[in-house]
């Protein structure tokens, strides 16, 4: 083999492997080297933790802690992540209790960075762990953990008696707060309680027990006590708890001066902290100006204050502090002195006034402040009005109030505030009473009169009164009443009445009269108020109708027709009309006044109130017209009497004629109701509407809308039935509860008894005696018909006469004969109701007739000379009336009846001759015209016309 060559197979391919190699070892290596770099910057960009603290601040039951990391991360400014966690252990357990995350941005001043927790259970009772990593933001990894810094606990001491916490007696209202109890090692805590019971979280282990209280409140639990023991007999370990508030800011706080000298802050405390004694609430007063300070420490309620003097400082920064065991609160005040002046109350009041006018003088220390002052005038109505004074240059200010009534109180009292830069009034001076003086009494006196006619002329009573517009403006005040006669002009009379009286009677004659009133002082008399009586005769007025009023809820409501030629109206009414005398009132109104809402303190419902009115012009009064009516109208107070009951089988009459319906009622009397029901049972009588009792029972209710109809009848009633009525008087108040009634029975009805007699029995009376002569009825009713071709009567076997059959007389038993004596013939058949069958002889050729006489009635026949003979024959096959009338063939001449003789025929079904038979006509004619011989009439040749009974 050549050195330097080798086989293609072998060497060349050894060659080409170790290349492969290389690639493949540099394809490994390089990702290698890039992930050792990427991790290598990344380990460059943690930062551990260098320095960690944690301490225990068991005052406010709160953790500190401390950490800083490398210097070059606060040089660098890193914002940083912080992972704090707070760790809880006892004897058997250990539990994180908080994981919070912080964000920092580093300085370069390189301080240590701190973080607090506040235990929401007392720091005594458990041990506390703390640990803490880091990250910069711009980095994905964390560092590694700290190593826990513990803060220990007193459960792990070994104290002979339980140990309750917190130590601090004072619990904050509407905060959370837990207990724990902590017992001797080995010992097992059996009894942890809250006294009074509230609503507690109760968890307990071994020697460790914790309470933990919500939302706690004063009013509920002012005082909280906790037992603690190892058995439920005694409790070794005890704590009180107080609950309250911490204070308030400081309230109203301002400070002034009033002489320049002396600076004086005050405050008040706010809503009550619930704590006394040394918990109560301290206060701190800090006045700083730019070259003195002041401070000021009490303890106070309610109001508080601090003063010192101010020398030359005029500008003050005053900070006041409220505190005690739950926190503080401060108020800040920076002020001018000069703004803060608060002057005295003025002094040495003095006053003078005329009737209508009070001047007021005063004086004041104003300190070399410029002061103006103010005058309140309190009106005996109780309204004040206040005053400005314009003086503001005089130590002796004075000001001067108008607009006064006469001999009036006023009360007076001035305060003074400064000038420029008010900072507040000061207080007011002693009030001084004023009374002003007397004057002429203003206004008028309303008078009116009540006449009365007596023997020789009239009694007019006066009355008056003070209308709003009239003053007495006086210490005492009389009235001086004069009258005198218009028509002679003789001397007016008068006399004088003290304040005490509102009335007087006085006698005058028929003669019209002028009779004023006025009011009179020490000073001078009012403006005389005047009426005018007419004479009698002008009195005269027709009767008036009395109109109905009604009441409101304001008072009765009266309304008058207008008339223009007056220039007022009073109404007038009694207050107590039922009594004499009756209070008597009266109300005027202007000339455009045509309603008014009359009321009165003395108005009561029930009782009926006249109101008279009265039209006046020149001061002399016409009556118009009259009115009465309620305030409001009440039930009627008793029921009407039924005095009559008029009673039928199917009505009932009431009458209550003796009711009234007068004044004497509560209420205008309406009507009356009428009820009516049956005692057994509901009622539904026509024409009436249903009422419900308060028992859900039914009456029956008419009403009368008339109070003058004091009678009335229902009808529509059952005979012989109980019923129930009342009778009720309703007003515009309604009526009273029913509750009496009257009781009746209505009789039997005859008439009805009558006509079920006839109605009833006597049918069933004709059935029984049908039913008992039931045969006798059948015979007379429906008699059998013989058969004609069986009757003996028609079968001629003897006789013959050509082609006819002739009857055998013999044979025929007649229906009735024809007798020329009538005694003969009722003799025979008195009672027999036939059909009488007429024959005569004929030799005049003329056609036989026959007679149909009607029962009981009369007919003019035309007397014949000669008896007629008639031939009857009695079929009993037929028996009813039989109305004959005469054959059309017959003639006047052939009839010779006689009217006594005539016999009346009873046939059924009626038998008459068709004339309107050729052939009938035809066979009767033959007959009869054989001399002296008998007609008979076929039964198959006569219409029967009836029916069978």
């Amino acid at each position: 083999m050549t050195p330097g060559h080798c086989k293609p197979d072998l060497s060349c391919a050894g060659k080409g492997g170790q290349r492969m190699n290389h690639f493949m070892l540099l394809a490994v290596l390089l990702p290698l080297q890039t992930c050792y770099a990427t991790y290598s910057q990344q380990e460059s960009d943690v930062f551990p933790v260098t320095y960690f603290n944690v301490s225990k601040d068991l005052a406010l039951q709160r953790l500190l802690v401390e950490w800083d990391v490398v210097k070059s991360a606060h040089d660098a400014k890193l914002a940083m992540s912080f992972e704090i966690q707070v760790n809880r252990t006892d004897e058997t357990t250990s539990t994180t209790v908080l994981t919070e995350f912080r964000n920092v941005t580093l300085d370069k001043l390189g301080k240590p960075l701190h973080w607090v927790w506040y235990s929401d259970i007392p720091l005594e009772c458990m041990s506390h762990a703390v640990r803490i990593r880091t990250k910069a933001e711009t980095s994905k990894i964390w560092s590694e953990w700290s190593l826990w810094e513990t803060v220990l606990g007193l459960d792990t001491s070994n104290s002979s008696e339980p140990q309750i916490f917190p130590s601090k007696i004072i619990l904050e209202e509407g905060s959370d707060t837990s207990f724990c109890c902590i017992g001797r090692k080995g010992q097992i805590i059996k009894e942890f309680s809250v006294r009074p019971a509230v609503r507690v979280f109760n968890r307990t282990s071994s020697r460790l027990g914790i309470l933990t209280m919500e939302n706690v409140r004063h009013h509920e639990t002012p005082q909280i006590h906790v037992c603690c023991s190892y058995s439920q007999d005694h409790c070794p370990a005890h704590a009180a708890f107080l609950v309250g508030r911490a204070p308030d800011t400081p309230k109203d706080f301002s400070c002034q001066t009033q002489d320049m000298r002396i600076i004086t802050c005050t405050w008040s405390e706010g809503e009550s902290t619930y704590l006394y004694g040394k918990h109560s609430s301290n206060y701190t007063l800090i006045a700083k100006s730019s070259q003195k300070m002041f401070q000021c420490t009490q303890s106070c309620s309610k109001t508080c204050a601090c003063s010192w003097e101010i020398g030359q400082q005029r500008i003050w920064n005053v900070t006041v502090t409220a505190e005690n065991p739950l926190g503080k609160k401060t108020a800040m005040d920076v002020f001018n002195v000069n703004h803060r002046f608060y002057p005295t109350a003025p002094f040495q009041v003095r006053q003078k006034c005329t009737d209508t006018e009070i001047t007021l003088h005063w004086n004041y220390q104003s300190n070399g402040i410029e002061l103006f002052c103010q005058t309140e005038v309190l009106h005996p109505d109780g309204k004040a009005e206040l005053h400005n004074s314009s003086d503001m240059h005089s130590p002796h200010r004075s000001i001067t109030v108008g607009g006064l009534q006469p001999y009036t109180e006023y009360t007076a009292r001035v305060r003074c505030g400064a000038a420029k830069h008010f900072w507040r009034w000061s207080e007011w001076s002693e009030a001084r009473t004023i009374r002003t003086k007397e004057a002429t009494p203003s206004g008028k006196l309303d008078m009116w009169r009540e006449i009365t006619p007596v023997l020789g002329g009239r009694n007019v009573t006066l009355f008056w009164k003070q209308t709003p517009g009239f003053r007495a403006n006086g210490r005492s005040i009389s009235y001086e009443v004069t009258w005198e006669k218009i028509e002679d002009g003789s001397r007016p009379e008068s006399i004088s009445l003290s304040s005490v009286y509102n009335s007087t009677r006085i006698f005058i004659d028929n003669h019209s009269y002028k009779i004023s009133i006025m009011a009179m002082n020490d000073v001078n008399f009012s403006l005389p108020s005047v009426l005018v009586i007419s004479r009698a005769t002008d009195n005269s007025t027709e009767e008036l109708k009395e109109e109905q009023v009604n009441g409101t809820d304001d008072g009765i409501f009266i309304s008058w027709k207008p008339r223009y030629i007056y220039d007022s109206y009073i109404i007038e009414w009694c207050n107590f009309p039922k009594l004499r005398p009756c209070d008597l009132q009266w109300k005027r109104f202007g000339p455009n006044i045509s309603s008014a809402v009359i009321n009165s303190a003395a108005f009561v419902p029930g009782v009926r109130y006249n109101f008279h009115i009265y039209g006046s012009v020149a001061n002399r009064a016409s009556l118009l017209e009259k009115k009465t009516g309620y305030l409001r109208e009440l039930p009627p107070l008793l029921d009407p009497v039924v005095d009559k009951v008029e009673l039928t089988f199917n009505a009932v009459t009431l009458s209550w004629d003796s009711y009234l319906t007068n004044e004497s009622q509560p209420g205008f009397v309406r009507g009356y109701h009428v009820y009516v029901s049956p005692i057994q049972e509901n009622c539904s009588l026509k024409g009436s509407k249903k009422h419900i009792l308060p028992d859900n029972s039914e009456l029956c209710k008419y009403t009368i809308e008339n109070p003058e109809e004091k009678r009335y009848t229902v009808e529509h009633l059952m005979s012989n039935t109980k019923y129930k009525l009342g009778v009720k008087a309703y007003t515009g108040g309604g009526e009273t509860p029913i509750d009496n009634f009257i009781y009746i029975d209505t009789p039997y009805n005859y008439n009805m008894l009558y006509f079920l007699f006839l109605l009833v029995i006597v049918p069933t009376l004709v059935a029984a005696i049908c039913h008992w002569k039931k045969k006798w009825v059948k015979e007379c009713c429906c008699p059998a018909i013989p058969s004609p071709n069986k009757s003996k009567v028609l079968s001629f076997k003897e006789f013959k006469i050509g082609s006819e059959k002739v009857l055998k007389i013999n044979d025929c038993i007649p229906d009735m004969l024809a007798m020329d004596n009538k005694a003969e013939a009722q003799k025979l058949h008195p009672w027999s109701k036939l059909c009488s069958i007429p024959t005569e002889d004929k030799t005049d050729g003329h056609n036989s007739s026959w007679i149909y006489p009607k029962e009981n009635v009369e007919r003019d026949l035309p007397p014949t000379p000669i008896s007629q003979t008639h031939n009857w024959f009695e079929n009993f096959a037929y028996f009813s009336h039989l109305d004959v009338e005469s054959d059309p063939y017959q003639t006047p001449e052939t009839l010779e009846v006689n009217e006594t003789e005539l016999v009346v025929g009873l046939y059924q079904p009626h038998c008459y001759i068709d004339v309107f038979n050729e052939d009938t006509a035809s066979a009767t004619r033959e007959t009869a015209g054989r001399k002296n011989g008998l007609r008979y009439i076929s039964q198959r040749d006569v219409h029967c016309l009836g029916r069978r009974l």
